[in-house]
């Protein structure tokens, strides 16, 4: 099987892992840190707002079964692109919206799709989301990765969380993996 990386910043990366971990063809979502200056940040460090991270996913795809503009789609559908250091209650330079990207056709495809939203017009305000060549990819402490997962009645799961992930499965159900379809 051929596999592809994708790191996505949309705001908290347990909402992104989620949604992601349901996806037909993703095979792996890891959540973690991008786009810093400080080596192995803890989270601690990273909710600092000093570390320049983002809170990321990083997505592994077959891309015979699903495309990065696929990926991209998705990641469009369930966050806001035009806060700025923003996803709803959640602030700072950690939540903001950022692709990183690991080949140039990546970069390309990214920049198509800013476009081609852009043009639809589907938000009142303008696409803020970094678009930035992928460096490094820090995993988050093991209690980050399968947060939702693992604590679906945690009120921050019921109140933020779980809203997107029921989103995206009315969005895209023809795109579920089976287990998730049934």
């Amino acid at each position: 099987m051929k596999s592809e990386a994708a790191t996505l910043g949309g705001g908290c990366f347990w909402c992104l892992e989620a949604v992601y971990d349901e996806l037909k063809g993703v095979t792996d979502v890891v959540s973690g840190y991008s786009g810093g200056h400080v080596q192995n940040p803890t989270y601690e460090q990273v909710c600092g707002k000093h570390t320049g991270h983002a809170e990321v996913v990083q997505v592994t795809f077959d891309p015979e079964v699903i495309s990065f503009r696929d990926v991209l789609k998705v990641f469009f559908t369930i966050h806001d692109p035009t806060t700025m250091n923003r996803q709803g209650n959640d602030a700072g330079p950690q939540y903001r919206s950022a692709i990183f990207y690991h080949t140039p056709e990546q970069k390309a495809a990214t920049e198509e799709t800013i476009a081609e939203l852009t043009q639809e017009g589907l938000w009142p305000r303008p696409i803020v989301t970094e678009v930035t060549a992928f460096e490094v990819f820090y995993r988050a402490d093991e209690y980050h990765q399968e947060y939702f997962a693992r604590n679906p009645y945690q009120s921050y799961c019921q109140a933020i969380i779980a809203p997107k992930v029921a989103k995206f499965r009315k969005t895209y159900v023809e795109r579920l993996k089976a287990e998730v379809a049934h």
